[in-house]
């Protein structure tokens, strides 16, 4: 079984609402008949409108991320699935991913909105490190720092392995972080600081830092908030 990560820009003629009702309804219907083992839709909808911290690098930012497992990633067994996300998007690009959850996130029913915020966040290697020190810091530490300074109760990364579509551009890793609402517009929720000031300034800092070990002082990052909506689950 294998995962691919389609990353999805918004058509111009639907508002975000009406994107994310087909994304899961008869976009998600099409990726079931085209064998799809499991379906996991994150989209930009209205119920993360408020949500402070966006992050673009495109002329356009990206307002969904489709998950899909498969039994096999090869092109004829994409072909189906990319036909619908592709005719339900202004531009589509697909990725083989490996999935590692340091923090599993609640249940909830099949094709329900887990509660709160589902920030995503599209990782670039620094070219100073090889992809070995890369993941390591990335993987191996940050991920330590991430969970125990904000207030997740979700934490999934996924390791790029290739690009699957045309054009696709370079992006090495995709992190999906869940957050309580309230930490869409609020700081002090979203680093768990209890109020305090001085926490927050300290854990800002920490998280800064760590990022900086993998991504750089300049780190380019695109970062969306997203609503999650796991349809139909591969395990």
């Amino acid at each position: 079984m294998e995962k691919l990560a389609y990353l999805l820009w918004r058509p111009s003629d639907l508002d975000a609402e009406g994107w994310s009702a087909r994304l899961r309804g008869p976009v998600a219907d099409a990726l079931a008949r085209a064998g799809a083992l499991g379906v996991q839709v994150n989209v930009t909808d209205d119920a993360v409108a408020a949500a402070a911290i966006r992050m673009s690098t495109f002329d356009a930012p990206i307002e969904a991320v489709v998950s899909v497992w498969l039994h096999t990633a090869t092109g004829d067994a994409r072909a189906a699935v990319e036909a619908a996300l592709g005719a339900a998007s202004a531009r589509l690009a697909g990725y083989l991913v490996t999935e590692s959850v340091p923090l599993v996130a609640p249940p909830t029913p099949p094709g329900s909105r887990t509660e709160g915020l589902a920030n995503l966040a599209f990782l670039r290697r620094h070219p100073g490190l090889d992809r070995t020190q890369w993941l390591e810091r990335w993987q191996g530490s940050h991920t330590a720092v991430a969970i125990s300074t904000q207030s997740t109760f979700g934490y999934v990364q996924n390791v790029v392995v290739r690009a699957v579509t045309a054009d696709a551009p370079e992006i090495d890793g995709i992190v999906e972080e869940l957050f309580p609402a309230a930490a869409m517009t609020d700081f002090h929720v979203f680093f768990d600081t209890g109020g305090s000031d001085e926490v927050l300034a300290e854990r800002m800092a920490g998280m800064m830092a760590s990022v900086a070990r993998f991504s750089g002082d300049d780190a380019v990052l695109d970062v969306a908030p997203t609503s999650r909506y796991v349809l139909s689950s591969p395990i």
